[in-house]
């Protein structure tokens, strides 16, 4: 082994040169097309692999956004549905309460007007019983009081006193 290294034999050096040059040439001339083709097309896969890596990321980010936002509105819808729904409920409840309060309205007028009706026919019938009573009283005490000559001569002069002619 020292051999080899401490001699140097410049025809064992040129054939070895030799042969790593025709070996470099023929690396060159069928390999190095292929390795570097294949080097390529793995680096464009690579950059493919990474820009599509990259695209997803962007897409899902989009989607992402895309998600919110629809969650957005549709919250916003849920909500302006709500309100909505409140203002009708409130509506309707108004609407009642006042329609209620409309017919409680109607109703006490219609209970004063029949109150009113049955008072002033209580009040004509009272009218009517108490001139009946009037006119009977005053018939019992005219048959009394005339059932003589003299008090219907009384009767009579001061009737004339009391009228007095023009």
């Amino acid at each position: 082994m020292d051999k080899l290294i401490n001699d140097f034999s410049f025809g064992l050096f040129f054939w070895q040169a030799f042969i790593l040059l025709v070996l470099i040439l023929l690396l060159v001339k069928f390999a190095w097309k292929p390795i570097m083709e294949s080097i390529t097309a793995r680096e464009e896969g690579i950059k493919d692999a990474l820009l599509s890596a990259e695209n997803a990321k962007k897409e899902m980010q989009n989607l992402q956004a895309d998600n919110q936002r629809i969650l957005n509105e549709a919250r916003a819808e849920r909500d302006a549905m709500l309100k909505e729904a409140r203002e009708m409920k409130e509506k309707m409840i108004a609407d009642s309460k006042n329609e209620a309060q409309e017919q409680g309205q109607k109703m006490i007028e219609q209970a004063k007007a029949a109150i009113e009706s049955e008072k002033n026919a209580a009040m004509a019938e009272l009218k009517l019983q108490v001139s009946t009573l009037s006119l009977s009283i005053a018939e019992k005490l005219l048959k009394e009081e005339l059932s003589n000559k003299e008090s219907q001569t009384k009767l009579v002069e001061k009737m004339l006193g009391d009228v007095k002619l023009n």
